[in-house]
């Protein structure tokens, strides 16, 4: 039999389903559910909780709330200071939704109660002494349960009730609990929470069993450590120390096969002679066997033959590395005087270049090349003097530093030492490792190096040592003296092309189980991917497009068969890597007043740096923005200063800076920018806006200017002549002073790009702006102010007639 319709509030729960009987605590937070709780304490209290069907549904539908609930009544109602209200509710009666009368201010439901059948036969007494018996065993089992619950489930009388408070205390799914509340008949209630208990027991048996396993274990092993700690104390009492005296044999066997220096063996020879007198188990034996075991593991005297063949080393290297013709001549040169003198201290060489270039990979082919053991120790992010230094043997699990820890490694006393990243060292309160260095890569002094560990020398003047940098910025003056410094700039398209093929290619075929019959990449495509899909002065990023291509080739492969031939041509290319990510050889479309192209150094490669020059009515104010550091807001000034100088000359007002505000961008603002040659483009950007000249856009330019008007040479020449390859600019204005590193330029960029060598602000004017010739641009009428026409603007195009 079921009651009377009523229209009640309805709060939705998450994670809880309330039983008949049940008093709960809630916390209610969600705005619909407060103002449910709000009708309700202005009527008769009664509101409906029904759970939801998912907990994470932050605004439940109708359909996203089961339509069997418990009528509840408030008991107690507190507002807290959050906003959230926390509420008292006693469970009464089953209820079914009927119907969703609203859902704008809160959910008001329309409900039936669900009356329950009594059915009190002998059958159901059973179930009921069956059902106590198991959630006796079951609190037993389950600690979560407090066991004052057994005697207060005795005591209930009534099936549906004893059914509910149960159900209430069991750990089990929601899913579970809602089918519980569903089933309105105690009996077939009963009967399913016999089952779930019973299912529930089995598993905490288990649970119990693997509990105990693992106790039995654990005793078994502390067991039998107490037993060999015992065994040890007897030993010891009998003087039983044969294991301990077998140990100094061998540690003295060591030191007279090993040739130690004379130092080293001292020090190795003290430490047993004390290590004789100690009791084997105290800490202080450990702290001496430790310290002559590295005395005695380390290779004082191991020394791997060099190979002085230098046509197979330059076939190594060759095969290893395309170009970088200055490390590899480097390193030929020093076998060739390897082979004419017999001792000769390790070179300390220090690869600077961008990522990406193959720096790491070249110490690699060196030891190959060499015959020589490779070992690497990456620097970036050290900051403590003792992994460099070690720790002294006071402290507590102290051990050599990273040095003297690689040359154990490398099982040789004259290894290539690769120590990767050293301008990514930091330093603090403990120390500066940087400094530490400076030591090891003296070869004036690391034949002397003393770890703070070993606490004697050791000889590293037989050590290759090769350090890598993105940039000499981070490296301390002092240690960027100790090494000699060769750069590795970024590779040229054709270069890139040439790894392509001889090296990146065949190497992720065979990483992805591919062959040349399966996947084919003409010259075309290689180039289409290095112009439009990477944008770096090294090959990294290269390397994982070409990693993609063969991941999706792969893909289709095993879908149509794995004689299947996949070409990828530079018209399909953007199916399979998308849309092109970089516009190659795009410059400005048009020439355009108070915009000038320039060049700028990165440690990822050269990079082309548009500026543009805004003129505003204002007091004579030069605005600057951009992001740039202190040295290219000078070069700013220094530029406008030059420009104010020479006014009379281009026909400028004499008070012109007066009545005008002028305003230097640099865009890409998000990008931290700085250095001196970007002068002669700011320069040229001004003089374009205020002379109302368009400046070329086939024309970029680099070059420091100064007061009066001179062109100071930069560095980074080929970075920047590469970036204006790549953006198709084919004239570079360059200052006369860098017409000597012509030489490192590659061929293929001079048959592009046309350098201009300047040597003063008015050659650059004259090649930058859209005038004929110096007369032209010497003789144009002055600037008209804010009385007459309106200021250029960037972006303004000028037609000269």
């Amino acid at each position: 039999m079921k009651k009377d319709k009523q229209v009640i509030p309805l709060i939705p729960l998450r994670d809880i389903i309330i039983f008949p009987y049940m008093v709960v605590p809630l916390f209610v937070g969600r705005e619909k559910s407060i103002k449910a709780l709000e009708f309700a304490m202005s009527n008769d209290k009664s509101i409906l909780l029904a759970a939801q069907k998912k907990a994470k549904t932050e605004e439940p539908g109708p359909d996203d709330i089961y339509d069997v609930g418990t009528l509840g009544t408030i008991l107690q109602l507190l507002r807290l200071p959050d906003g959230t209200v926390k509420v008292l509710v006693e469970g009464k009666r089953r209820a079914r939704i009927k119907e969703f009368v609203s859902e704008d201010e809160c959910f008001m439901v329309s409900v039936e109660e669900v009356e329950e059948a009594i059915d009190e036969t002998v059958e159901t007494e059973a179930l009921v002494r069956s059902v106590v018996k198991s959630f006796e065993t079951y609190v037993k089992f389950n600690k979560r349960v407090p066991p004052e619950m057994i005697m207060s489930v005795s005591s209930i009388e009534d099936p549906s009730r004893l059914a509910d408070t149960m159900a209430s205390h069991l750990t089990i799914k929601l899913d579970d609990k809602q089918a519980l509340l569903t089933i309105s008949s105690p009996t077939k209630r009963l009967e399913r929470l016999y089952s779930i208990m019973e299912s529930e027991i089995e598993i905490l048996e288990v649970e119990q069993k693997i509990r105990q396993r693992v106790k039995r274990q654990m005793e078994k092993t502390q067991k039998e450590y107490y037993l060999s700690e015992q065994m040890k104390a007897i030993q010891k009492e009998l003087g039983e120390k044969d294991e301990f005296k077998s140990e100094i044999q061998e540690f003295e066997d060591k030191i007279k096969t090993k040739k130690l220096s004379k130092e080293a063996s001292r020090k190795a020879k003290q430490e047993i002679k004390k290590l004789r007198l100690m009791s084997p188990m105290s800490a202080e034996a450990t702290v001496s066997r430790n310290y002559i075991d590295w005395l005695v593991s380390l290779p004082w005297d191991a020394v791997t033959d060099e190979k002085k063949d230098l046509t197979e080393a330059e076939k190594v290297l060759e095969d290893d590395h395309y170009g970088l013709k200055n490390v590899k001549e480097r390193i030929v040169e020093y076998l060739a005087v390897r082979g004419l003198v017999d001792e000769m201290k390790g070179p300390i060489l220090c690869l600077v270049g961008p990522p990406g270039v193959g720096k790491t990979s070249l110490a690699k082919s060196i030891a190959r090349a060499t015959g020589r053991n490779f070992v690497r120790l990456s620097l970036g992010g050290v900051k403590d003097e003792a992994e460099i230094r070690g720790h002294r043997r006071t402290y507590i699990g102290s051990m050599p530093g990273k040095i003297i820890q690689s040359l154990k490694k490398a099982g040789t006393n004259n290894p290539v030492f690769l120590l990767d990243e050293v301008d990514k060292m930091s330093h603090d309160f403990r120390g500066d490792p940087a400094s530490a260095l400076l030591e090891v890569l003296d070869p004036e002094q690391n034949h002397t190096f003393n770890d703070h560990y070993l606490d004697c020398d050791y000889d590293l003047s037989k050590i290759m040592f090769i350090t890598t940098a993105n940039s000499i910025q981070g490296i301390p003056y002092p240690l960027l003296d100790r090494m000699e410094m060769i750069r590795i700039p970024g590779y040229t398209e054709l270069e890139k092309l040439h790894i392509v093929e001889k090296f990146l290619f065949h190497k992720q075929l065979k990483m992805h189980g591919l062959t040349d019959k399966n996947l084919e990449l003409g010259k075309s495509t290689i180039l289409s991917i290095i112009r439009h899909y990477t944008k770096e002065a090294g090959v990294r990023n290269l390397e994982r497009t070409i990693a993609t291509i063969c991941r999706k080739a792969a893909k289709e492969i095993l879908k149509k068969g794995r004689d299947t031939k996949v070409s990828i041509t530079a018209k399909n290319l953007p199916k399979h890597l998308g849309v092109p990510q970089y516009r190659y050889g795009t410059i400005e479309e048009v020439d355009e007043i108070g915009v000038a192209t320039g060049l700028a150094w990165t440690e990822a490669g050269g990079e082309i740096l548009v500026i543009e020059v805004a003129l505003v009515p204002g007091k004579g104010k030069l605005i600057i923005t951009g992001k740039l550091g202190d040295v290219m807001q000078e070069s700013a000034q220094a530029a406008m200063t030059y420009i104010r100088s020479r006014a009379a000359e281009m026909g400028l007002e004499k008070d012109f800076y007066q009545k005008l505000d002028i305003h230097i961008h640099v865009p890409e603002g998000a990008i931290p920018k700085d250095g001196p040659s970007a002068g002669i483009t700011m320069a040229t950007a001004i003089a374009s806006a205020l002379m109302r000249i368009p400046s070329r856009k086939d024309v970029a330019m680099t070059g420091e200017i100064t007061l009066r008007g001179k062109v100071l040479p930069i560095g980074g020449l080929k970075e920047k002549l590469l970036a204006a390859h790549r953006a198709g600019i084919p004239k570079v204005l360059v200052p006369k002073e860098n017409e000597k590193d012509i030489k490192e330029i590659p061929s293929q960029i001079l048959k592009k790009v046309k350098l201009s060598f300047v040597g003063h602000m008015d050659e650059v004017l004259v090649q930058a702006l859209n005038v004929k010739s110096k007369e032209d641009l010497f003789k144009l009428k002055p600037i008209e102010t804010e009385q007459s026409a309106p200021a250029a603007q960037p972006g303004d195009i000028v037609v000269r007639h």
